[in-house]
């Protein structure tokens, strides 16, 4: 099964950016699609979107134009770039992959 971590996570001002990273533990990583999710406090794990393993993305409607989901395999690692950040925006990401999840990263968006 293979080992996920994410970082990049941080405090960021409205509008601003980040970039998030998901660095995997094997080559398998390469033949499989991934996702990234987000949960608020209080609040369900949401998906944000997904990629597979040729590069053909999916968005959830509320970061659609905002987020963008990349992927290099030679590095065994996925990326969440972050746009026009909001406050409610405020939560921990996760990567996941099949049935492997991240430990997450706190990404807070507050001035």
């Amino acid at each position: 099964q293979v080992q996920l971590v994410e970082s990049g996570g941080g405090l960021v001002q409205p509008g601003g950016s980040l970039r998030l990273s998901c660095a995997a533990s094997t080559s398998i990583f390469r033949i499989l699609p991934m996702a990234w999710y987000r949960q608020a406090p209080g609040k369900q794990r949401e998906f944000l979107g997904s990629i597979t393993n040729d590069g053909r993305t999916d968005y959830a409607d509320s970061v659609k134009g905002r987020f963008t989901i990349s992927r290099d395999n030679a590095k065994n690692t996925a990326y969440l770039q972050m746009n026009s950040l909001k406050p409610e925006d405020t939560a921990v990401y996760y990567c996941n992959q099949v049935k492997s999840w991240g430990q997450g990263t706190q990404v807070t968006v507050s001035s």
